[in-house]
């Protein structure tokens, strides 16, 4: 009786080990669909991949920036927010190129090398806007992005996901994908040994 029970316990343990295997699984494959369909894009698109080393030449703050309309003439329209203009010296060509923060930057406003968020309120922005100004002035030279290829002659600050943020992304479905196939196979191994062991039980009596 208690060796019926001792079995039902254990064939309970393997299920639930099981399904814990397979459940941990099947969201490492979902949270890999997700990141390939989310960041994998947009790091595959990024044209500026090779780090090099800008120099700033001026850093100026705007509140009138050029606009093109539809006809193609250009004019001056109120910012809505103070536009922060940084133009650098490019190490590896020695160009002169505007410098913007991420390439979601360049996307959202051409004009400015840093758009804030929507959510802060003007006097925030500006203040943030002009202390990221007086450390362009106060640290010249910094490490950038450029495009070798050519396509964009401008630079960015930062990589919105560089390798490494991409392998970290990676990293956790990866955990989870190997612990769930390692629970499942330590089930099937279990199971197999005690099938083993019932067979020779029975050869032995």
């Amino acid at each position: 009786m208690l060796g019926k029970k001792l079995v039902t316990a254990q064939k309970r343990g393997e299920t639930r080990a099981l399904c814990l295997g397979l459940g941990m699984v099947t969201c490492s494959m979902m949270m890999y669909f997700f990141i390939g369909i989310t960041i994998v894009p947009f790091y595959t698109k990024s044209v500026w991949t090779t780090e090099t080393v800008c120099k700033v030449l001026k850093a100026n703050i705007k509140d009138k920036v050029l606009h093109q309309d539809s006809e193609g003439s250009e004019d001056e329209d109120l910012s809505p927010y103070p536009c922060l203009q940084v133009w650098v010296n490019l190490t590896a060509s020695g160009q002169e190129v505007m410098l913007y923060h991420t390439e979601d930057t360049l996307k959202r406003n051409p004009q400015c090398s840093y758009v804030p968020g929507k959510s802060e309120n003007s006097k925030e922005v500006k203040a943030r806007i002009e202390t990221i100004a007086s450390n362009f002035k106060k640290y010249q030279t910094f490490p950038c992005y450029y495009d070798p290829g050519g396509t964009q002659t401008n630079v960015i600050l930062s990589r919105l996901y560089p390798p490494k943020g991409l392998f970290f992304a990676f990293l956790w479905p990866t955990l989870m994908f190997t612990g769930g196939c390692l629970i499942i196979v330590l089930v099937k191994i279990s199971q197999y040994v005690s099938v083993l062991s019932a067979w020779q039980q029975k050869t032995n009596i």
